[in-house]
């Protein structure tokens, strides 16, 4: 796409072919912000439909959230119809609800109207019930059904993040008959991939691909071509495990299904692709404890979500500071162990952290479970072992050297294994035992281990030399 050109006033001309909007980083151009914020302030509709309307729906999420708080809205009333409600999937929670808390009921429900029923529910889902109400009052029977249906299945279920909008057709159709249907019937979704196959009752009996389809003739009943689908998803499952089967099957759709297996929406990959993402957003945040948190959100809100686990990790670092304090005695004639146990435990948390990502990970991608934890903990002892050894021998050399004194250099050699071990078995058995009790392991397993491994390694070091020098 070309360049938006000078107009004389620092915006493209109107007739010109829409900008690429982004520079080499990937980030929004600079100049291309500059004039839309012009644009905006000038209440200049014309280049705002002919260079942001146009815009993809993703490109006009990216610039939501780089324009200034109070331009957002202005732009979207300056675009009206034109603009593109689906870009609210695009932002931040925090944005998203900014914007839509300031639109008018009446606006958010014809804008709705024209979305697929599962970007409708994105939005709808976390407005107050009262505003959820109104704007599904003003919106078609059969919509307006189909919404609170999707709307009915519990938060991060595949119900939530399925579309409504679905090709279905009994067996006894021939492939004239699909062909036919789907060419007049104007209620269709813009783009699919499979035709389901149902009784009276709407429960599946199968599915047929488009391109089984294409290459059949016109009397062909379906139900000699469609085959079972072996993966239909229950409305009900969470939306992770969906993906994983998604990424297990290598699949672009999926039929889900209610408690009677009757078809009631699809999951499709783009929507799937999404959830992965989200999922593994949420566990990273999770380890570093800070729950939901949004970039959009303010400080009072990020404050908020960080003090509870700061608050817990402050309580663990007591228990680690009252251990030091049993061995007052022996560091105040040693003043060589104050300058040392910080590495012992430093290097047994670090190395706990990296068992315990990898542990994580792998339990949310079930990789990991009864059938081969053992193996997997038996490896990362050895690992612990092994890596004990190396940094051991190579902390004690240098310690025995810096402080002229081999017993030290032993001492803190034996217990950077002592502790290393200890961090690699805690870094996976905790996360294994929180969530055999149901517990979430990315929320909890770090302060855990964390403290495991302050404490392992200051009793080590300072017990070994309180032993070997008192």
């Amino acid at each position: 796409m070309s360049e938006i050109e000078d107009d004389g006033l620092g915006r493209g001309a109107p007739d010109e072919p829409q900008a690429d909007i982004y520079d080499e980083e990937g980030s929004i151009r600079h100049d291309f912000l500059t004039m839309v914020g012009a644009a905006i302030a000038d209440r200049d509709v014309i280049f705002l439909r002919q260079n942001v309307a146009k815009l993809h729906e993703s490109e006009l999420g990216h610039l939501i959230e780089a324009i200034q708080p109070e331009q957002r809205l202005a732009m979207i009333r300056l675009l009206g119809d034109d603009f593109d409600m689906t870009a609210l999937t695009e932002v931040d929670e925090a944005i998203r609800m900014q914007i839509v808390d300031q639109m008018p009921n009446a606006q958010i429900a014809a804008a709705i109207g024209d979305l697929d029923s599962d970007d409708a529910v994105y939005i709808l889902e976390d407005l107050d019930d009262e505003d959820r109400e109104e704007i599904l009052a003003q919106l078609p029977f059969t919509e307006r059904v189909r919404l609170r249906r999707a709307l009915d299945y519990p938060e991060s279920s595949a119900g939530r993040r399925m579309q409504t909008e679905f090709v279905a057709v009994p067996p006894f159709w021939t492939v004239g008959q699909t062909i036919d249907y789907m060419r007049d019937e104007e209620d269709l979704p813009e783009s699919f991939t499979q035709i389901f196959v149902i009784d009276p009752t709407f429960k599946l009996l199968g599915v047929v691909n488009l391109d089984r389809i294409l290459r059949t003739k016109r009397q062909v009943k379906i139900e000699t071509i469609m085959h079972e689908t072996n993966h239909p998803i229950p409305a009900e499952m969470d939306q992770e495990e969906a993906a994983q089967l998604f990424e297990q099957y290598d699949l672009l759709s999926a039929a889900v299904v209610d408690e009677n297996e009757r078809l009631v929406g699809v999951l499709t990959i783009d929507d799937v692709v999404d959830v992965i993402q989200e999922e593994a957003e949420e566990d990273l945040l999770r380890l570093g404890g800070v729950g939901d948190e949004e970039l959009s959100d303010s400080i009072g809100e990020t404050s908020r979500s960080r003090v509870p686990w700061l608050a817990v990790n402050l309580i663990t670092a007591f228990l680690a500071a009252s251990v030091i304090s049993l061995f007052e005695a022996t560091i105040e004639q040693i003043v060589a162990l104050a300058v040392l146990m910080p590495i012992v435990a430093g290097m047994g948390g670090n190395a706990g952290s990296q068992t315990m990502t990898v542990t994580v990970r792998a339990l949310a991608t079930r990789n990991l479970d009864i059938h081969n934890a053992f193996r997997v903990v038996r490896r990362e002892a050895g690992v612990g072992l092994l890596n004990g050894v190396i940094f051991g021998i190579s902390i004690g050399a240098v310690a025995g050297l810096w402080f002229q004194d081999v017993n030290l250099g032993g001492i803190i050699a034996t217990a950077m294994l002592i502790n290393m071990m200890a961090a690699a078995i805690a870094g996976i058995l905790i996360p294994l035992t929180l969530d055999r009790f149901g517990a979430d392991p990315a929320v909890a397993s770090a302060v855990f281990v964390t403290t495991v491994t302050d404490i392992t390694g200051f009793f080590a070091f300072l017990g070994l030399a309180t032993w070997w020098f008192m």
